[in-house]
């Protein structure tokens, strides 16, 4: 057995180990969490559900800015096609499926492997950075315990320096060193200011509307609670758990990692209980959003023959790197 195999079975054993912590936390309070659950009225839910479905389609924008930036100009239907049915690839252990993914579509439209690649790594590299940055103001409450007075000019701090990373000609660089330290080939040509702008302003917004989804499940429960410090937990808290959840590539789409930090911010504003009913919700939610556009991704996809079969593929010779996308 390869050193790979063997990784790649710990990786699903630790996922799996996860995923059974995970519910037998959530087994031995079902009676406080779904009367928590069964508070969360119809509107409210299905406010939720349509705030969960922005940030997909806000990231997959941002996603086309930068390929886009980089030489491959796509219609907004192809984007969705490719880039929802890649996402799919995050809820399996590794950080490499969604790449391999994007790349293999991409190719049915004359996109270079090695671009839809590298436009994968800085999607994932700058969301993360936004993230953080959305984030930061929470981090008193994960440091603290829900007393955001103590530690709060710590975050303010970071923000400006989290920001920083966003200047093009530094994000270039690092860019350029970490692609030169995996000994992959170098960007074609740098980022430009515009696209790492115009991008970062839709993973924001996207990390935006990611937690204001927990902030109306979080405030339909019912419980009593502070609304500056609920928007807090909910709002920068749910960026700052799941950009820190990103990290944790063992774990698919970071199940466990972003659901047990939102639940130490959330907690000791609201309860226990509520704080689960929420992480519990919008995890089902994500999930649904994300198979349904990939779904419909893969309808498009299927349908303009971007997913083929091996015969299909037998007369198109398809090649790593065709020529750029006009």
């Amino acid at each position: 057995m390869t050193r790979a195999k063997v990784f790649t079975g710990l990786r699903i054993a630790l996922a799996l180990l996860v995923l059974v912590a995970v519910g037998v936390a959530v087994a031995r309070n079902w009676a406080e969490v779904s009367e928590d659950i069964d508070n969360i009225d119809a509107g409210s839910f299905a406010l939720a559900a349509f705030l969960v479905c922005l940030p997909p389609v806000l990231t997959m924008l941002g996603w086309r800015v930068l390929l886009a930036d980089l030489g491959t100009k796509l219609h907004v239907a192809p984007s969705g096609g490719v880039f929802f049915v890649g996402q799919l690839g995050k809820y399996l252990p590794g950080a490499v499926w969604s790449i391999v993914v994007q790349a293999e579509m991409g190719v049915r439209l004359h996109i270079p492997r090695r671009r839809s690649a590298v436009v994968a790594f800085v999607t994932v590299a700058l969301a993360a950075i936004c993230g953080l940055i959305v984030g930061m103001p929470a981090v008193p409450l994960l440091i603290t315990g829900g007393n955001a007075s103590t530690t709060g000019w710590v975050a303010l701090l970071m923000v400006p320096l989290l920001s920083l990373v966003l200047w093009p000609r530094l994000l270039n660089w690092l860019i350029a060193t970490v692609l030169r330290v995996l000994r992959r080939e170098p960007l074609e040509h740098e980022l430009s200011g515009r696209a790492v702008l115009v991008s970062s302003g839709l993973f924001i917004l996207a990390w935006l509307c990611s937690g204001l989804h927990a902030f109306v499940l979080a405030r339909a429960t019912g419980v009593t609670y502070d609304g500056s410090l609920l928007a807090l937990a909910t709002i920068s808290g749910f960026a700052l758990a799941s950009s820190l959840a990103m990290f944790s590539v063992v774990l698919p789409a970071g199940v466990g990692v972003r659901e047990g930090l939102l639940v130490l911010m959330l907690a000791p504003i609201t309860s226990t209980s509520a704080a689960t009913a929420v992480v519990v919700l919008s995890r089902f939610l994500t999930v649904m959003a994300d198979v349904l556009f990939a779904l419909g991704g893969w309808l498009y996809a299927r349908s303009h023959h971007l997913i083929t079969t091996r015969d299909e593929r037998e007369p198109d010779h398809a090649t790593v790197d065709g020529p750029t996308g006009g």
